[in-house]
């Protein structure tokens, strides 16, 4: 069967092979107590992290929460998203790209009326740093914590150990946090971990509410008067945020055409686009995002430790079936690994099309090869999300025509990525996005390809080229673009050409917003949760 194969309905994936999605355990809902007809309280069906330190977690749901709790040295703001002064007000870095240094604004404060001063942004990137967590990736090789200083209190100085273009990109990833208040709250020398995962201790512009939290359920937020920026520019801002998340589509749809829900998360499935425009209190909002949609293929387990394997599953796929008929053409066919209208990429590359014959061909290379073709394969997808198991229940189907019996097993995120830590209990194969976390080839294939971030989610399909590795550490190394886009187009050309992984689309966010939110701002970076702008009308 060739790239003109039989494409299923919406209404037969969702019933398709039944029973087959094995749901992970997930929390009860809690009944919200706020509500949006409150005209101070924003309520909002965003995810929540898996906890609320910003230095252990850094995803999506956690961009939404930070951006309102903390701030950082620089933020991405806008569409497309430009990088701009926050805390700091200006910086300078050496010729030779190793030497930053970044001047305060003088007055911040925390939210416990405290000073913010550059020695407190010491601390918060040494603790980043100690803690080696999500945040950490960009950093730990170039950085280390004795080489973060503050000649002043409103100076703060990095050395970088070598050069390292993509480090004034990554800044925005940092939260600045507040040593008194964790230093307090310390346990045998752990920075705060604990408290930190169930509290606060930011100077954003909204703070969390004490005993307002329950994870992954429900957290509560008010608004911080003393923000730095003040509220000039927005006179009737939120006052409060009730991060209300679901598990369930229908509940947070429900939700939003009842009133009781502001916002959708931003993964909305297409079939409900129409019902909620066709409304009298809601519409949906779309918004290109960066925002790769990929799934993983374990490089390190038979049958994916194969070259033609992995071909095989990349040409069964089908692309556009998926998104034109699933996602009603809400995506873009995107075959690179990162988004393509990023520079880096190489035009003259070419992607894996749908075409079952050519899976077959390399399925029998394969097994001559003797890569374990028929044992059933596992794809973890997140229960959660409608989008990845309709994706992965498609893919089941057109495996089965060529003999391969995919299993698709339900999960959490939080469980896919701690699992993503170790090549043994990584899956088989596994259904994620990657988000804009800062705007460099850096956040996607320098991240995701280069061997040294074996252990992290982002490179959780354990792939290594030793080529590949030389490209890419020499790109990050170099302080231009013009010098570094021909490294990337060529880790580029080489990374697809192996097939890692299977590249899908390039997001088109899709977020149903009650029709009293006024003010909106959208950034890929955060998904457009900032909070700050928000007016409630009525």
């Amino acid at each position: 069967m060739s790239g003109r194969g039989r494409v299923l309905r919406r209404r037969e994936i969702g019933t398709l092979a039944a029973g087959a999605v094995a749901v992970g355990a997930l929390p009860a809902l809690r009944i919200p107590s706020a509500s949006a007809a409150d005209a101070s309280t924003f309520v909002s069906g965003f995810g929540l992290p898996l906890n609320l330190d910003p230095h252990q977690v850094y995803d999506v749901p956690m961009q939404s929460m930070m951006l309102n709790a903390y701030d950082n040295l620089y933020r991405y703001q806008g569409d497309p998203p430009k990088i701009v002064p926050w805390l700091a007000e200006s910086h300078t870095v050496s010729d030779d790209g190793l030497d930053w240094e970044f001047k305060l604004r003088p007055g911040l404060k925390f939210h416990d009326g405290s000073p913010l001063t550059a020695e407190d942004v010491v601390y918060s990137f040494r603790r980043v740093l100690a803690l080696a967590l999500a945040p950490a990736g960009a950093f730990l090789k170039i950085l280390k914590p004795e080489n973060v200083t503050a000649p002043d209190p409103l100076v703060v100085r990095f050395k970088l150990e070598t050069s390292y273009a993509p480090f004034f990109a990554a800044i925005p990833s940092i939260s600045i946090v507040n040593p008194r208040v964790i230093k307090a709250n310390e346990k045998d020398g752990d920075w705060g971990k604990t408290f930190l995962a169930s509290d606060g201790a930011g100077s954003g512009a909204y703070r969390i509410v004490p005993a307002g939290y329950r994870p992954l359920e429900y957290l509560d937020m008010e608004i911080n008067e003393s923000h730095f920026l003040g509220w000039k520019d927005n006179p009737k801002p939120v006052r409060k945020i009730a991060y209300r998340p679901t598990k369930e589509s229908s509940t947070r749809l429900l939700a939003l055409l009842n009133g009781s829900l502001d916002c959708t998360d931003t993964n909305l499935p297409a079939d409900q686009v129409a019902q909620i425009n066709e409304s009298k209190i809601a519409y949906v909002q779309k918004d290109v995002v960066m925002r790769t949609f990929v799934i993983r293929m374990n490089n390190t387990k038979p049958p994916f430790d194969n070259l033609n394997a992995r071909r095989c599953f990349a040409h069964a796929f089908n692309y556009m079936g998926f998104i034109t008929d699933i996602l009603g053409g809400y995506a873009t066919r995107d075959p690179y690994p990162m988004p393509e209208d990023l520079w880096g990429i190489p035009k003259d590359a070419k992607g894996y099309d749908y075409d079952l014959k050519k899976a077959k061909e390399y399925m029998a290379k394969a097994i001559a090869e003797g890569a374990p073709m028929k044992r059933p394969i596992e794809l973890h997808v997140q229960s959660e999300n409608e989008q990845s198991v309709q994706g992965a229940q498609l893919f089941q189907s057109d495996l089965a025509q060529i003999g391969i019996n995919l299993k698709v097993v339900g999960s959490i995120w939080s469980t896919l990525t701690t699992a993503a830590a170790k090549p043994d209990t990584t899956p088989d194969m596994w259904v994620h996005w990657v988000s804009t976390y800062f705007v460099d080839p850096e956040n996607w294939v320098g991240q995701m390809y280069d061997s040294q971030f074996h252990g992290t989610w982002k490179a959780s399909a354990y792939y290594k080229n030793p080529e590949v590795d030389t490209l890419l550490r020499k790109a990050r190394a170099l302080v231009k673009q013009e010098e570094r886009a021909p490294l990337y187009q060529e880790a580029i050309r080489k990374i697809m050409a192996d097939s890692p992984d299977i590249w899908i689309y390039n997001s088109m966010q899709l977020q149903g917003l009650n029709k009293r939110v006024k003010g909106r701002r959208f950034c890929t970076v955060g998904q457009g949760a900032e909070m700050r702008w928000i007016t409630l009308d009525g």
